[in-house]
């Protein structure tokens, strides 16, 4: 079983390589936005560039199966996780407020008005187009797709499988009750799931639905959900606002760049952002995607940000840093930028709080 399951990955892998090595220049679209190209989309203005598909190939090569087939798991607090009842618990005493809950990875519910959004919803076990091929998570969902609250909303960031997990959107009650706010190119997955309403927002577009005010955002990253096809579809990350004036900013994964300074212009302040901290491990492959720690804390300071939540650690071994690298130095850089310890939240899964207010 293992030797067939290595052999399927092995010619993915030479598949993936050769999409790698036959991708082209991107040209600009006349007349469209800067990260409109002839080969899909382009990150902001003055972003860091990736490595050469060459540099990051023999990490690649040793981690395409690695993560799948490891048993090893990482050593995490007894408190990382909450018992069911306290997660249920915890939404049940808070149902008449803003608040948002970790259910792990990117994955969060925001209450907001009286409105429920979930985020990138990976609550499956693989993150992976060719299961039990793939990342595989090491921690559960704090909650299950059958155990969620009502949703109103699903927000997506991009495409890779650990953000936008098709058996998860399949599979939620009420999708023609759902309204999906995606960025552009990823409406067909969920017209085709069911959904009520899909809306495709480009960067610097808004939307509003059940009184809330959906708005997407440049971020640094990249999108691919095929072997022979590269930024295809648009990432973004989204600035979601309540009548009552709430304002959260969800980042899906980015790496740091100078666009955040410059769409804090006009986008800026919010109570809270919930930011991608994990997998920035080696550098060689990661540099230009996910940002450090630090820089990822940069990402809402520069958005004017009070306070900041770490995500997208603790879950699934995506990169070959550590849960308590990343917590530390998310930690230590929120003292460098004289962000106060009450404004850095490192939520257990499946913890429920407050949002607070500017």
């Amino acid at each position: 079983m293992i030797r067939s399951l290595n052999t399927v990955a092995l010619c993915l892998f030479t598949a993936l390589i050769l999409s790698l090595a036959g991708c082209s220049k991107p040209e600009q679209i006349p007349g469209k936005p800067w990260h409109h190209t002839t080969e899909g989309y382009r990150n902001p203005v003055g972003s860091p560039q990736r490595n050469n598909w060459t540099d990051r190939l023999p990490w690649l090569l040793e981690k395409f199966t690695a993560f799948a087939f490891s048993s090893e798991k990482p050593v995490l607090p007894p408190t990382h996780t909450l018992p069911k009842t306290q997660v249920l618990e915890g939404l049940k005493s808070t149902a008449s407020k803003n608040t948002v809950t970790w259910l792990g990875h990117m994955t969060a519910l925001l209450r907001i008005d009286g409105k429920t959004i979930l985020t990138d919803p990976w609550l499956t076990s693989h993150a992976s187009p060719a299961r039990p091929l793939g990342p595989k998570r090491y921690v559960p969902p704090a909650l299950t797709v059958d155990e969620l609250p009502p949703i109103d909303f699903v927000l997506i960031s991009h495409s890779h499988f650990d953000h936008l997990d098709l058996p998860t959107i399949k599979t939620l009650p009420n999708r023609d009750r759902i309204t999906a706010m995606v960025p552009l190119g990823l409406g067909i997955y969920f017209r085709d799931s069911g959904y009520g309403t899909v809306i495709e927002l480009d960067w610097e577009k808004s939307s509003a639905s059940k009184g809330i005010k959906f708005t997407a955002l440049p971020v640094i990253h990249w999108s691919k959900r095929s072997l022979f096809a590269n930024n295809d579809t648009l990432w973004a990350g989204w600035a979601i606002e309540g009548k009552s004036g709430a304002r959260v900013y969800f980042g899906g994964d980015a790496e740091y760049g100078p666009v955040y300074a410059d769409t804090a212009k006009r986008h800026g302040g919010f109570d809270i952002a919930l930011l991608s901290i994990g997998a920035f491990l080696p550098r060689a492959v990661m540099h230009g995607a996910h940002c450090v720690p630090e820089d990822c804390l940069k990402i809402g300071h520069d958005l004017r940000a009070q306070t900041h939540v770490a995500m997208h650690w603790g879950t699934v071994k995506l990169g070959d840093d550590s849960p308590g690298q990343a917590i530390k130095r998310f930690r230590a850089g929120g003292k460098a930028l004289g962000i106060a310890d009450k404004n850095l939240w490192v939520m257990k899964i499946g913890e429920t709080r407050i949002l607070p207010k500017r």
